[in-house]
């Protein structure tokens, strides 16, 4: 055993409130036993390295030293307790350096999955949370308790601004709330961003006043800083009040200072490309991790996939990230690696399901994730063999239905749009 990786393990410790908790699975490398695995991760995201050094000092590790305070090589689990003057308050980046850095590299572990983190009261406090929340968000779009439809221009790339504009404007009038850019239509030479935006807004006006309704266009500000603060201040000064943004491409530094701008805006999180560290059960991180933070860091509302979707994803996991990032008090869940928080006045996100949904799916996602969701259909409404308005009037159709306690059976009697999508995709 490496000496300078032990001495972490407390199995009598009881975390404090001055302490940040993390989950980890491990699998320990070959010729490690688990326990040393363990340790070898306590003390590399913290004070430790790989040898004995002479300028530790005592009371470095007594100020500083994590305590690994559960241990189940069963399960793969280790829960670690960090004392919270190892982190930086309000930085993010600083964090996952450290609990979320070298350790995935080492060869003390095979694989290594950071599962959830429990943040004490301090840390929490030092973070604006989002702006608006799902109460906000209701309150600017005038919408009860029903859960919001949303919808993504397709196809996702080759549409000049006048045409995302006009398939905008047939998903509203059909009874979209919400449309948004895919994840990739950022200032195209065939479609610009101050032109489609322009565009789309004009259409918005037309569909709310035919409508009576309020209606959100989400529109993709992702790009370097500068630029990226630049299109949501143009946003804003259009009248606009949603931006978007890739949050793994545009990384936490940048969420964080985008929030700190106050625009204004609600600001609404794609997750594109997270599933490169978070789909292996084994090794990475996992996506609660990521909504976690991305509460913290201020987004409004966040894609959490779809139960029943096109996506790789447990039902439980969704269900899981759904309710940490919309309830005050989450408590702990074993089975889902979830551990227990107190978001203080930390507002919540708003769910946003997503994912090769379509009309049919609806009564499951309502009763799985309940009525504080965004239920976003791309194939699912502009591939309705009638085309984009029908295809939302079909999707709105079935959210009322449900609302009403009918089943989709009942409601396609009645509504020759539901019964069509019903047709084609049940």
């Amino acid at each position: 055993m490496n000496r300078a990786y032990s001495g972490y393990i407390d199995l009598s410790y009881s975390p404090s409130n001055a302490d940040l908790v993390a989950e980890f699975l491990l699998e320990q490398g070959r010729g490690v036993s688990f326990s040393e695995a363990a340790q070898a991760i306590a003390s590399e995201s913290s004070i430790g390295t790989w040898t004995g050094i002479s300028t530790m000092r005592p009371g470095i590790s007594e100020m500083l030293a994590p305590t690994i305070f559960s241990l189940n090589p069963s399960s793969g689990t280790a829960k670690i307790a960090y004392p919270i003057r190892l982190f930086e308050n309000g930085n993010i980046p600083q964090l996952l350096s450290s609990i979320a850095g070298n350790v995935f590299g080492m060869k003390e572990v095979k694989n290594l999955r950071l599962e959830d983190i429990d943040f004490p009261a301090e840390y929490i406090r030092a973070f604006k949370g989002p702006k608006f929340g799902i109460g906000g968000i209701r309150k600017i779009l005038n919408i009860g308790r029903r859960p919001l439809l949303g919808t993504i221009i397709k196809p996702k790339l080759g549409l000049s601004p006048e045409e995302h504009a006009e398939v905008a404007f047939d998903a509203w009038i059909g009874g979209c709330d919400l449309v948004k850019d895919d994840e990739n239509l950022s200032s195209m030479a065939f479609n610009n961003f101050e032109r489609r935006v322009k565009a789309t807004l004009a259409m918005r006006g037309r569909a709310e006043r035919l409508t009576g309704e309020r209606k959100a266009y989400l529109a993709n500000i992702s790009a370097p800083y500068k630029e990226m603060v630049r299109r949501a201040k143009f946003l804003k000064k259009q009248g606009n009040e949603y931006a978007m943004v890739d949050i793994v491409s545009i990384g936490w530094s940048a969420l964080q200072s985008l929030r700190d701008e106050n625009l204004g805006l609600i600001l609404h999180a794609h997750r594109a490309g997270h599933a490169a560290f978070t789909r292996n059960p084994r090794h990475g991180i996992s996506m609660l991790v990521l909504a976690k933070l991305c509460r913290l860091a201020g987004l409004d509302q966040l894609h959490i996939g779809a139960i029943f979707g096109k996506m790789e994803g447990r039902r439980f996991e969704v269900k899981k990230i759904g309710e940490e990032i919309e309830h005050k008090i989450v408590h702990k869940d074993f089975g889902a690696h979830m551990l227990s928080e107190n978001w203080l006045g930390i507002k919540p996100m708003l769910a946003v399901c997503s994912g090769g949904l379509h009309p049919a799916k609806v009564p499951l996602l309502i009763n799985a994730l309940g009525n504080d969701i965004v239920i976003q259909m791309g194939g699912g409404i502009h591939g309705h063999p009638e085309g984009t308005v029908k295809g939302a009037i079909a999707a709105r159709q079935a959210i009322e239905a449900s609302l009403k306690g009918l089943s989709l059976r009942e409601a396609a009697a009645m509504h020759s749009e539901l019964r069509i999508a019903l047709q084609k995709w049940q």
